[in-house]
């Protein structure tokens, strides 16, 4: 049974989340703040008990949860889901530039909780057997341990972000629509507007860049094209 921590002020809403996941055989520990979401995160950081996800609202007494992004790479590689409120766009930019996975607007349907919760965890949970050989390049992407290095130097990724590298290189050289990257990494459709794969393929770059000046290439009305 996956194991998740929500960090969230709702104490209702948690309640109501964590019923809902648990009939779906999801267990789910909750807490509403973000000192105790960090706390917890480091109690299990290297422990069997260690969460498969992190569900994480932004707007949090004690520390908030942008706040919490900034500290997690210390203390796990845990994926997380932002919870934003409706319209907050720039929170959800900033969310992912400081690598949350995905993220859902509150009010939050639980049904859609839940599928992107399963998206991402069957993501980085993903057997041997079902990975598909990669072509050779001065990109090593080890799909079992989700490890990444380019030129033999390690480079820390989310998982997101490997997921993407995965999908380009699969198709290296070709043009992959932002359509076809959305539904496939993302477990989404694209909507106008949703700037979500931009700004997971801007960190990209911004840690591919001292390797290749340019190793994703935007074309535009079409899609990204791994160069390297």
């Amino acid at each position: 049974m996956p194991n998740i921590l929500i960090g969230d002020d709702d104490e209702e809403l948690t309640q109501l989340l964590q019923e809902y996941l648990h009939n779906h055989g999801i267990h789910c520990d909750c807490v509403h703040d973000g000192a105790a979401v960090i706390q917890r995160l480091k109690a299990v950081a290297h422990d069997d008990s260690a969460y498969d996800l992190l569900v994480l609202d932004i707007m949090m007494p004690k520390i908030d949860g942008l706040s919490v992004l900034r500290q997690l790479p210390n203390i796990s590689d845990i994926p997380v889901i932002m919870l934003t409120a409706k319209g907050e766009e720039i929170d959800r930019i900033i969310g992912l530039e400081l690598g949350a996975d995905d993220y859902i607007t509150k009010p939050c349907n639980p049904r859609e909780l839940l599928a992107r919760i399963n998206a991402v965890i069957k993501r980085t949970n993903t057997t041997t057997s079902e990975h598909t050989p990669l072509p050779e390049s001065r990109l090593h992407l080890d799909q079992n341990q989700r490890i990444c290095e380019i030129d033999g130097v390690a480079l820390q990724v989310t998982g997101t972000e490997f997921d993407l590298l995965v999908a380009l290189l699969k198709q290296k050289g070709e043009v992959v629509s932002k359509a076809w990257l959305s539904e496939n990494v993302l477990q989404r459709e694209l909507q106008p507007f949703d700037r979500s794969l931009d700004v997971h393929v801007s960190r990209l770059r911004k840690k591919l860049q001292p390797f290749h000046d340019e190793p994703i290439k935007a074309v535009r009305g079409k899609g990204y094209q791994l160069v390297l």
